[in-house]
């Protein structure tokens, strides 16, 4: 159960910028086909493997006892990384363009950028530099979480099922009020769902 739940954790907290990704493009009236929101999902999840591949080799030079505490460590720092920006971010009104999470206001401005041919919908070729841009984001995240000994074909699938189904989701409330919310807050939720992440696997 604990691998379960520390799997979905950790898939949760990087596909938040699939929700906000997926306002952006609801807020500007861009489409994301079924076939492109695939695409993107199988390089976000492939991209998530390979990160974790390499913080098991990383893992390997040390006890896991050593490993474990560390990358539970790491993790937990990172959560707070999050939650301190997205602080600072709300009280001065301030978007942030560190780390991965973006607010709503700079996903709409790389919504309009990923249109390359400015057609209304994204192709399939517009949808990998989507994708790379989500997985470059996430990268680090899979190394730490591996380290920790998060199971990686538990993580790899419900990454791949997230992400098409937050992007989805994002896509349909971009012009509501519970989109903005999202939208905005997003950074802090991902923060605090990796201080629990970074909590259980130091626990364990």
């Amino acid at each position: 159960m604990a691998l379960i739940l520390s799997a979905l954790l950790f898939s949760l907290s990087s596909n938040l910028d699939n929700i906000v990704v997926g306002m952006a493009y609801g807020i500007k009236k861009i489409k994301i086909s079924i076939i492109s929101n695939i695409i993107i999902a199988i390089i976000s999840s492939t991209g998530t493997f390979l990160s974790m591949n390499l913080g098991i080799y990383i893992s390997e030079i040390l006890p896991y006892s050593v490993t474990n505490r560390l990358g539970a460590s790491a993790i937990i720092i990172l959560g707070i990384y999050f939650i301190t920006q997205s602080i600072i971010k709300l009280i001065n009104n301030k978007s942030s363009k560190e780390l991965a999470l973006k607010d709503i206001t700079d996903m709409v401005e790389y919504a309009e950028k990923s249109d390359l041919d400015h057609s209304g919908d994204i192709s399939m070729k517009e949808s990998i530099f989507v994708a790379f841009g989500l997985t470059f984001n996430n990268l680090g995240n899979g190394i730490v979480a591996s380290i920790t000994g998060v199971n990686i074909k538990i993580t790899v699938i419900s990454t791949f099922i997230l992400s098409i189904v937050t992007i989805i989701f994002g896509e349909a409330v971009g012009n509501h009020v519970l989109g903005k919310f999202l939208g905005k807050y997003s950074p802090l939720f991902s923060g605090i769902l990796l201080i629990i992440l970074g909590i259980i696997e130091f626990l364990n």
